[in-house]
């Protein structure tokens, strides 16, 4: 869970180890259990191995630096979607506002799904 007294700090060494991998922080924002993150993205770094470094690097630092009452964990799937220039101020806002979207319910659903979801809604069909 990420709660009040992290989130900062959390959001904070997110956008560390994406800039340690080169990438350009656009917008970081999330609610209790889940971030979106927008990003540049270099060509080469994959999704993967950036995903991959900043889950692993932020749920240590949540863990060994903050101490948090219960241990810090990811869920195990992740989103991740290709974004025209065009979009960018709307899905930073988008990012920005997330509290608001979700206390309003007022959501993108694509943009709030993970691969595992999507799997399990096409194995459904």
């Amino acid at each position: 869970m990420i709660t009040p007294d992290i989130e900062r700090r959390l959001y904070r060494e997110m956008e560390s180890e994406a800039i340690k991998m080169r990438c350009i922080v656009l917008a970081i924002g999330g609610i209790a259990d889940h971030v979106h993150v927008l990003l540049i993205i270099p060509t080469t770094v994959t999704i993967a191995e950036l995903t991959k470094q900043i889950k692993g690097a932020s749920s240590h630092f949540v863990n060994e630096v903050l101490h948090p009452e219960m241990p810090f964990k990811w869920q195990g799937s992740y989103g991740a979607f290709t974004v025209s220039r065009w979009d960018v101020d709307k899905i930073t806002a988008y990012v920005n506002n997330q509290k608001e979207h979700h206390a309003a319910a007022n959501l993108i659903a694509e943009w709030e799904e993970t691969y595992e979801e999507v799997n399990a809604e096409a194995s459904a069909e």
